[in-house]
């Protein structure tokens, strides 16, 4: 067991940065959190100031530190979970962006995806990749980047600009620039890593005109990067544990063998089921790579539903419906139902299983007995609603019912979106005493590494489930339900 007592998660997520510091036991000591600024240049666009990442992940680090009353002399080991995909591009000699982070629920490469779809390379794609031809992915961000910042394409092909996902961002930024990397889970949603292979695909790089001197290497999830530099930390901290946050969340749930799965509930939504050593081909899904601890892949079948609770976010910041995002719950309950309304909250088209770029979020049922209540009852709902979505291509896939879903993520602590969730899918929702799994993950994944944790077997003694919600709703409302949202998404595509 190694000496020192703590290690820091950093969860640098869509919407906010966390720093969380965790025991031995896998429990919080401290934890602090400070959103940042979302950025729309046009519709459908999605950016973040890479700035605003790194000072609001520094923010709290040193807040956390505050709160738990230690030091960076304190730390074990530093692990870092990402949203995944997000794309920047720095100067190699100043560590200055030179475009603002495209988000990855922007979807201004959309027609270009088309493009490529049009000329038959989505199969080509997807038997390297296990990725579906999407705007969602880094690939074309990265493209738009080189061939729309003036001079960018050619200083990439000198050598004077990296590109990287926030975890290779944030890791530059920790060392003072030494440390340029990447783990496996993050490299897989690039669109440009060949996930059978295990290495950046030389034929997808000259597809999209990427120059290799660009890209970072590419470790296990449990890896030494190298270390935090003492300026940024108060002490040389080994950053030992990398992973993509629905990865990480999979592995802080403990979803470590085949047929284990989890659903998070973030600012968007995200099903994985660990498939282990072998990768499942699907229509609607992604495959993607699992936390690894070698550079031997594993896998796991994913979905993504973009707009979870950032629709509830929406309530809150631009409809102005409800004053913080907990206030959902009271306002859900306080209705027997949605009085017939339906939203679909496809603000940047719809994820899986239906791939759709074009649809927009649209509202059906308004009537003159609508309420405000009715109305943030559909938004909840509807997040639950695109996850059975998920789910059922899942099934379908995997030829077998989903009997148990593990959760996490801020919105899993809403009861009635949780109990919904239940009822809809027919099948027993579990929440972990620790919802942070995202940051649960990463801090596993260090641990591991440094020997601050012995083994998976022994973390797995520190599991609890807090509360599990079972089905109540009657046969005959969940399909009719179903069937009402089902009909409403085709309705909303045909617009």
């Amino acid at each position: 067991m190694n000496s020192k007592k703590y290690i820091l998660a950093l969860d640098q997520g869509t919407t906010s940065s966390r720093a969380v510091i965790f025991d031995n036991n896998g429990e919080i000591v401290s934890r602090a959190q400070q959103e940042f600024p979302q950025i729309y240049p046009n519709g459908g666009w999605v950016e973040h100031d890479p700035n605003d990442i790194l000072s609001s992940q520094l923010g709290v680090i040193a807040e956390a530190f505050v709160r738990a009353g230690i030091t960076g002399e304190d730390i074990a080991a530093l692990g870092i979970t990402n949203q995944r995909e997000t794309t920047i591009v720095w100067e190699r000699r100043t560590g200055k962006p030179i475009y603002n982070a495209i988000v990855w629920q922007c979807r201004r490469t959309a027609s270009y995806c088309e493009q490529l779809r049009s000329h038959g390379l989505e199969q080509y794609i997807y038997d390297k990749t296990g990725l579906v031809l999407d705007a969602y992915f880094s690939a074309t961000k990265l493209k738009w980047i080189l061939d729309n910042v003036e001079g960018a394409r050619a200083r990439a092909e000198k050598g004077e600009l990296c590109f990287g996902t926030v975890d290779t961002y944030l890791m530059w930024n920790l060392s003072k620039g030494k440390i340029f990397a990447t783990d496996c889970t993050n490299a897989s949603r690039t669109m440009l890593y060949n996930i059978h292979e295990m290495r950046w695909d030389e034929d997808l790089l000259k597809l999209f005109d990427i120059p290799e001197c660009m890209l970072p290497e590419v470790y296990p999830s449990t890896h030494c990067y190298g270390f935090a530099d003492v300026t940024m930390l108060g002490a040389r901290v080994p950053i030992c544990g990398v992973v993509g946050d629905q990865q990480g969340a999979l592995f802080g749930q403990l979803c470590v063998d085949a047929g284990d799965m989890k659903n998070t509930f973030g600012t968007g939504c995200f099903m994985l089921m660990h498939t282990g050593d072998r990768p499942v081909c699907s229509k609607g899904l992604v495959t993607t790579l699992a936390a690894c601890f070698t550079m031997c892949p594993q896998y796991a079948l994913e979905g993504s539903v973009f707009m979870g609770g950032a629709t509830v976010q929406w309530l809150r910041d631009e409809m102005r419906m409800i004053r913080e995002a907990a206030d959902s719950e009271a306002y859900a309950m306080s209705v027997p139902d949605t009085n017939g309304v339906y939203i679909i909250p496809a603000f940047v088209g719809l994820g899986a299983p239906y791939w759709d770029p074009n649809v927009r979020g649209t509202v059906f049922g308004l009537t003159r007995g609508t309420r405000k209540e009715h109305f943030v009852r559909a938004v909840l709902e509807s997040i639950a609603y695109q996850v059975y979505d998920v789910a059922k291509a899942m099934e379908k896939d995997l030829g077998s019912p989903i009997t148990s879903l593990y959760v996490d993520g801020g919105g899993s602590a809403n009861d009635f979106l949780m109990q919904f969730q239940a009822d809809i899918l027919a099948t027993q929702v579990l929440r972990p005493r620790v919802i942070e799994t995202t940051a649960l993950g990463a801090c596993y994944l260090a641990g591991l590494s440094v020997g601050y944790f012995d083994s998976v077997d022994e973390i797995k003694r520190n599991k609890r489930i807090e509360k599990t919600f079972v089905p109540s709703m009657d046969e005959h409302t969940r399909r009719r339900l179903v069937n009402g949202w089902t009909d409403c998404v085709r309705r909303a595509r045909q617009l």
